[in-house]
């Protein structure tokens, strides 16, 4: 089972490129997984600058209450 939204996304990218026969298809789904790890990458950049940023653990754990953190 998938952790996080984004990796939810990966799994079903994944399967559907697995899965079609048409090249061209394939082409865009695997363009897509390809975004989508540029939005992880932003995603986990995103929260490692607010850990170092925010000390207070009760601010992280709000972040994290409204999804902004994981």
């Amino acid at each position: 089972m998938s952790e996080t939204t984004l990796e939810t996304i990966e799994q079903l990218l994944e399967g559907a490129a697995e899965e079609t026969t048409n090249a061209e298809v394939r082409y865009k789904l695997n363009s897509a997984r390809q975004l989508l790890k540029i939005l992880e990458h932003r995603d986990d950049a995103f929260d490692e600058t607010v850990h170092a940023v925010v000390d207070d653990e009760k601010t992280l754990a709000q972040l994290r209450e409204l999804g902004y953190l994981d």
